[in-house]
């Protein structure tokens, strides 16, 4: 396979020249042109930037700047061989002479790669941790470096070198030898998600005391999020999933392989297209279904958190948790997949009391120090808080980030407020209840068996332990199931009770004593199911692309353009054998369907449509639309 090499430019070429000759942009978004210049005058730079929000284009542009002015290679760290593949066949479609090292690579074709990289051809290089830090490697990059070629290292989903972080991984932790060897290599670290622990973790691995901070906004407008009290959660999906996402690409989370198989399964039995994804099937297994996923339609994913990072997939229209996540961290990475393209999506989780006894035992039993185990509690803290909010939910999904922001008017909260009622006296009842379990008998009990002693039923299991005779029973007879079994979880959630043993019977907190005593107000909502909503969230805010453009709406003959471009895109993309989104994402062909433009240089103002493109792609677009246009 031959690269093309984009022609050197003149001296001092501006970054915003060539974001537009290589990309098709006609400008950066948010804090991108700050990053850009400081990367490419030598500076060190940590990015926090959303899911979407173009992290790439933040050490893409510099690497392609600093090759031109001979200053060699770019080494990207990234984790994953998937979004190793991508990145570099979307950098080869505009024209940048990029490559990656990982197993998937035979012998010959890595040599030959090797060999392209100490010539100092290559523009960027991805490899995972785990290979550049073998010696071999660190010879290549040292033989680079004495000859002033090593450009810039971009060590992308830098979250993964902190123990706090969501997605540790310890071959991340090497990575600080790059620094010690190469002291004068300008470096930038990129994620998506870090909390104030997280970040103060990936500057002190990765000793960036020095590096300039970038945080960029964590709002993703587009994205309407949503949690419902889980009740038959396999129903509550299929009923979210016709009812708002028929034919739409999405991803279903689950906590366990076995509950990703089965829930794939059931889906196919619906009548829905869905693939399983976890670390447990072959690795050629869950590469065809990644590939399958990223290259057709319509397809849903059902996974555990193996799946997703460095998806690129822009027309992901709904994310859906049916279990519940470890920590925000983990919840905003993972909805983040959804509408990367900027149009509307739905991040909706399924979440009830098994949830929270669940990760609270995973963090009790886990072998790690109660440091660690103590900054778990509280991550989980957070997100059990956003669970049960009935205030917006965006506002405390931003805070937790340290962002303050208003009302959204596209979380569930907001579009229909939820009822509340003051659930102080039941919660001080349920205590007390509890209490006396302690104390007749002195075990412990479930809560389906609480629940049927404060509502005063009549059952085997109360009449065979006496319960019929406590002053309790019978006392919450005034509220349904549904709303004591709300009280049990927030309970829960906030540490007052606790569960034990291999039956997850409750006990009480310390905290509980305040509750008692009444001195701690506990506000519910009122359990109920969201009805369904326009497909795909009409109310939702955000309708800037990927791009930075609003999509356009289409006319008729503007539509048939349009589908004649996604059929010709369909077709180039399977002879590149890439995703389609990587020859052109659907904003950009939406524009020029919208225009209709008659030349080459009216199609050249299209967003997205760089040089290479445009000198590749240009007259088969235009006959394209023609023959669309013709009657």
């Amino acid at each position: 396979m031959t690269f093309p090499i984009i022609a050197e430019p003149a001296s001092g070429t501006d970054v915003l020249s060539l974001l537009h000759e290589v990309f098709g942009y006609s400008e950066f978004r948010g804090p991108q042109r700050a990053i850009v210049e400081h990367v490419c005058a030598g500076g060190d730079a940590l990015v926090l930037m959303p899911t979407g929000g173009g992290k790439s284009l933040c050490y893409q542009v510099p690497a392609i700047a600093r090759h031109r002015a001979g200053r060699g290679v770019t080494l990207v760290v990234s984790p994953l061989i998937a979004l190793m593949h991508d990145q570099v066949g979307a950098l080869e479609e505009l024209g940048v002479h990029a490559a990656f090292l990982n197993s998937t690579l035979e012998s010959d074709e890595a040599r030959r790669i090797e060999q392209q990289l100490l010539a100092g051809r290559l523009v960027l290089l991805y490899a995972a941790p785990e290979r550049i830090l073998t010696p071999r490697f660190m010879a290549m990059l040292q033989s680079l470096h004495e000859r002033g070629l090593f450009a810039l290292l971009a060590i992308d989903e830098a979250h993964c070198v902190s123990q706090w972080g969501h997605d540790f991984r310890e071959e991340y932790l090497g990575l600080s030898q790059l620094h010690e060897r190469f002291p004068d290599v300008p470096r930038i670290a990129l994620t998506a998600t870090a909390d104030a622990h997280t970040r103060a973790d990936i500057v002190e691995r990765l000793a960036l005391q020095q590096a300039r901070p970038f945080i960029s906004s964590f709002d993703r407008p587009n994205i309407c999020y949503a949690v419902v009290e889980k009740d038959n959660a396999r129903a509550q999906l299929l009923r979210f999933l016709r009812d708002e996402h028929e034919g739409d690409a999405g991803i279903v989370y689950c906590q366990s392989r076995r509950r990703v198989e089965e829930t794939a399964a059931w889906l196919v039995g619906e009548g829905i297209a869905a693939l399983p994804y976890h670390a447990g099937l072959a690795s050629d297994v869950r590469k065809r279904h990644q590939d399958r996923f990223l290259r057709e339609d319509g397809l849903v994913m059902v996974a555990t958190i193996a799946f997703g990072m460095g998806i690129d997939k822009p027309d992901v229209r709904f994310v859906a948790h049916l279990d519940l996540p470890k920590n925000i961290e983990g919840y905003y990475q993972e909805t983040g997949r959804a509408g990367r393209d900027g149009a509307p999506a739905n991040a909706w989780m399924a979440y009830g009391l098994a949830d929270v006894v669940n990760q609270r035992r995973m963090i009790d039993e886990s072998v790690a120090g109660e440091d660690f185990k103590h900054v778990q509690r509280g991550k989980l803290d957070a997100l059990l808080a956003l669970a049960e909010a009935h205030d917006c939910r965006r506002v405390r999904l931003l805070g937790y980030f340290g962002e303050r922001s208003m009302p959204c008017g596209n979380c569930d909260n907001c579009l229909r407020p939820p009822a509340t009622w003051d659930a102080t006296e039941a919660a001080r009842k349920m205590l007390s209840c509890i209490y006396r379990f302690r104390q007749h008998g002195g075990i412990g009990f479930g809560a389906g068996h609480l629940i049927d002693v404060l509502r005063g039923k009549h059952t085997d299991k109360t009449a065979q332990h006496g319960h019929e005779r406590l002053s309790t029973f019978g006392i919450g007879v005034g509220l349904s199931e549904a709303q004591w079994r709300g009280v049990v979880r927030q309970l829960v959630a906030l540490g007052h009770l606790r569960t034990e043993g291999e039956y997850h019977t409750l006990a009480l907190n310390e905290s509980a004593r305040a509750v008692l005593k009444g001195d701690v107000p506990i506000v519910l909502r009122e359990p109920r199911e969201p009805p369904a909503r326009a497909k795909s969230g009409k109310a939702a805010r955000g309708r800037a692309t990927d791009t930075g453009a609003a999509a356009p709406v289409l006319d008729a003959a503007a539509q048939a353009r349009f589908q004649a471009l996604k059929l010709w895109r369909a077709a180039v993309a399977r002879e590149h054998n890439l995703p389609a989104y990587v020859v052109f994402h659907d904003a950009t062909l939406a524009q020029m369907a919208d225009r209709s433009p008659a030349s080459l240089d009216e199609l050249a103002g299209i967003s997205g449509v760089g040089a290479k493109k445009l000198q590749a792609y240009g007259a088969d677009l235009l006959q394209v639309m023609h023959g669309a246009a013709a009657p």
